[in-house]
């Protein structure tokens, strides 16, 4: 009798997601990436970040025919003229896409097969720190809410592991909760 193995779930191929794990595991130096944008300042508050290069696995990738362009602004409240989201809010959709993306993956993992994944998230900033208004009030978020409804074929006490183990394995949330070493240089 022949068995058929399901090789894309949720829009992921679990055989190339295992294929790279198993890659990764035997050379760990593959898994050094370097992610890159350039941004440049338009007029007030709209500026435009272009993505497209990136190094990973070993060399430089080039797969990209087209750059991904992101525009920032900021509400007309704060003096902007509604150009794109702020970077704040970049920030909240980077936090979302990531948790997303790693909820999706590690679904597709261990067999679950999703029907829905929604997330709402909210940030709580008080402006008088980012505007050098208060020392005692910091220029970001003081926190973020995050709140998932997720459909699919496993039990809801499953749905919420899946969603721990994002929560474990988000890059983005790491950064957020851990923070990382940022140099900022003037030059040409």
């Amino acid at each position: 009798m022949t068995q058929l193995t399901e090789t894309v779930r949720n829009g992921v191929d679990t055989e190339r997601l295992f294929g790279t794990l198993d890659a990764i595991a035997a050379q760990p130096e593959i898994a050094r990436f370097q992610f890159r944008a350039r941004n440049r300042w338009i007029q007030g508050a709209h500026n435009r970040s272009v993505i497209k290069d990136f190094g990973g696995a070993g060399g430089e990738d080039t797969s990209r025919a087209e750059a991904f362009v992101v525009d920032a602004g900021e509400p007309a409240v704060l003096l902007g003229t509604d150009t794109g989201p702020n970077p704040a809010e970049h920030l909240l959709h980077a936090l979302a896409a990531c948790l997303t993306t790693s909820l999706v993956y590690v679904a597709a993992a261990r067999g679950v097969r999703l029907t829905a994944v929604e997330s709402t998230l909210e940030g709580d900033m008080n402006l008088r720190g980012a505007l050098g208004l208060s020392k005692e009030v910091r220029n970001g978020y003081e926190g973020i809410r995050v709140r998932f409804a997720i459909r699919g074929d496993a039990p809801p006490e499953k749905l919420r592991e899946l969603v721990e183990r994002a929560h474990a394995r988000s890059a983005v949330l790491d950064v957020i909760s851990n923070g990382v070493p940022v140099t900022v240089e003037v030059g040409d």
